[in-house]
């Protein structure tokens, strides 16, 4: 059954009895929500928190207060290999890996549609070949 027809009001959820009322004193039972992609702002850090170049605010004696070290990337390519490394094998841990059986079956409609298509292009050009020979002789 498709998640698209579990919305309020939808046919089948028996919410509508026929005769127009919904008994009452009925609860309400709600679904989470479905994860929306967005990333949520994390508890420690606001927008404010965080100060550009822009954004700092000079003293009363015109210079600028000092700012902490700049939360950007860092320089070292060492590092920057190492951490795009790490971030690859975090990202490799969430796949979920086919099976052996489902491996076989995937494989097999590869190679299946594969010799399909051959055949047919090869088909489409023998058959031009024989048209552009009857034709320019």
């Amino acid at each position: 059954m498709s998640d698209e027809r579990d919305g309020a009001g939808s046919a089948g959820d028996g919410s509508d009895n026929g005769h127009g009322d919904t008994g009452g004193d009925a609860a309400v039972v709600t679904k989470p929500q479905r994860p929306t992609g967005k990333r949520t702002r994390r508890e420690g850090t606001t927008a404010t928190a965080v100060a550009t170049d822009a954004e700092v605010v000079k003293n009363g004696d015109g210079k600028k207060p000092k700012t902490a070290k700049k939360d950007g990337p860092s320089r070292n390519p060492f590092a920057f290999v190492f951490n795009y490394l790490k971030q690859v094998v975090a990202e490799l841990r969430k796949v979920i890996w086919p099976n052996r059986k489902q491996m076989v079956s995937y494989t097999t409609v590869v190679l299946v549609f594969l010799a399909f298509m051959v055949a047919l292009i090869g088909g489409v050009d023998y058959g031009f070949a024989k048209l552009i020979t009857l034709v320019f002789g």
